[in-house]
């Protein structure tokens, strides 16, 4: 098992730009498939991207491609997620995911770590 632990958010008007890191113990990082996942209020928990072992592969959800991007350092046992011209649905609760595979996922399901979540609010 690994422990995820994300920082980053917080509160951004509508156009701007925000960095989530997710920082890993307890594990190989580069063992790790990352992805991430965000929640809205009333509504169910949705992938945002993922991105395989080495950082060769990433895959977005299209509400978000050409905005956000996702990047791993697996010195630093470190996932981000760049996230430019945010817009006020994309506020969310942002969780970081973790499953040991060389591989990549887009569904919650796959994965067996998670973090406990950051709040994105983006204001109007």
């Amino acid at each position: 098992q690994v422990q995820l632990v994300e920082s980053g958010g917080g509160l951004v008007q509508a156009g701007g730009s925000l960095r989530l890191s997710c920082v890993a113990s307890g594990g190989i990082f580069s063992s790790y498939a990352m992805g991430w996942f965000r929640q809205a209020p009333g509504k169910a928990r949705e992938f945002v991207s993922t991105i395989n072992w080495s950082g060769s592969t990433t895959k977005y959800a299209e509400s978000v491609k050409g905005r956000f991007t996702i990047s791993r350092d697996n010195t630093k046992n470190t996932m981000y997620l760049h996230m430019n011209r945010l817009k006020p649905e994309d506020t969310a609760v942002y969780y970081c995911a973790a499953v040991r595979s060389n591989s990549y996922f887009t569904s919650d399901y796959d994965y067996d770590n998670w973090g406990q979540g950051i709040q994105v609010t983006v204001s109007s």
